[in-house]
């Protein structure tokens, strides 16, 4: 039987039902439902928050453009970008090829659709011929990124009022890629398997190295298991409060300096020097969500679920706050049916696969 069809064992899927960070996102965001109508009716509007970014449609709710958001970001802060969006397969190969030309992107690259979420899509391609086959099988917009080897990853939920240059850092999430370490007898799937964490989401990796799962790799060598720095494709968040500082705080102040409208969101950050990083130095941002963005650091599996709420609770308290802010300063609101429409909409678009690196 195939790895990644194989039913979870009774063990495993009662680990993950005691561990909260797996639940199905209803069960996270259900109990808010009674919050945000009380912070709807203390600001004026259950849709209030949509004014949070007012440079963002819906302020980032749902469906942003990644590529729109970090064409606004501070050149030197950010990794280099391109938009692939349409045309035949030759024309947008053309494109990837003169923009790697000009900016000097060698392969591997990132590539990842443009409108998305939980790291869906997301792939590391390493040659011409991989870039290809994979704008053939994803026809939707696609955004192509120089790959910053990082190896660290840090996600920063961060928030200033309207009209400062000045904001706050709200959390930051450490970014702990999953990895085994071959001893040279023990095949991919038996090291996998043998971790007590990593067997939590065994499925998502043997989905996604398919027939490598049976490799034994040789003692000490490391297998990478996951690239894409999300929850959902198998990174384990930790809470990286140590990594907030006054320092970092100012270089993000620098990155959106002239990015007007924008408000509240996460930045995600590649980097290789904790140290550096708390410096404000040495990183680039690889992506900037709008109003959706999570404090990502309640997935800390040392968390306890009320804890969780408590940030997110704090987080949309904020974003409210913002929105209202906008609201009195000329912003528009979106009304209740544009946003269901908008997530309806949302959800019948074409869509990339699920897959990730």
């Amino acid at each position: 039987m195939n790895p990644a069809t194989e039913p979870l064992p009774f063990s495993v899927k009662l680990a993950r039902l005691r561990a909260w960070e797996f639940w199905p996102s209803w069960a996270v965001y259900a109990p808010l439902v009674p919050w945000w109508i009380w912070l709807g009716l203390r600001h004026g509007g259950l849709t209030t928050c949509t004014a949070a970014n007012p440079a963002l449609p819906m302020s980032g709710l749902v469906g942003e453009s990644k590529y729109s958001i970090i064409r606004q970001i501070g050149s030197s802060y950010a990794v280099a970008s391109c938009m692939l969006d349409g045309g035949s397969i030759l024309k947008r190969m053309r494109k990837l090829r003169a923009w790697q030309r000009e900016t000097g992107s060698g392969f591997p690259i990132i590539l990842k659709p443009d409108v998305g979420e939980r790291g869906a899509g997301v792939r590391l391609v390493r040659s011409r011929r991989a870039a290809a086959a994979y704008l053939v099988a994803h026809r939707v917009p696609i955004v192509a990124q120089e790959f910053h080897a990082g190896p660290l990853e840090a996600g920063v939920l961060y928030w200033r009022e309207p009209g400062s240059i000045r904001g706050n850092i709200f959390s930051v999430t450490d970014k702990v890629f999953p990895k085994v370490v071959g001893d040279g007898k023990s095949s991919i799937r038996e090291l996998i398997v043998a971790d007590t964490r990593l067997r939590l989401q065994a499925h998502v990796f043997f989905k996604r190295i398919g027939d490598q799962s049976e490799r034994v790799p040789f003692r000490g060598e490391i297998v990478q298991l996951a690239v894409a720095g999300n929850h959902c494709q198998g990174t384990l968040f930790r809470d990286g409060q140590h990594l907030a500082t006054p320092a970092l705080s100012r270089a993000l102040d620098k990155a959106v300096a002239t990015f007007d409208g924008f408000c509240f969101g996460r930045f995600d950050l590649r980097y290789s020097d904790p140290e550096a990083l708390r410096r404000g130095e040495g990183f680039k941002i690889i992506e900037l969500n709008g109003l959706l963005s999570e404090s990502t650091n309640i997935y800390d599996p040392s968390y306890s679920y009320f804890k969780g709420q408590r940030y997110l609770r704090r987080q949309w308290e904020i974003a409210y706050r913002l929105g209202a802010m906008n609201r009195d300063r000329g912003a528009t609101t979106a009304r209740l049916s544009e946003v269901i429409h908008a997530f309806r909409s949302h959800v019948k678009r074409p869509e990339a696969d699920h897959e990730s690196d």
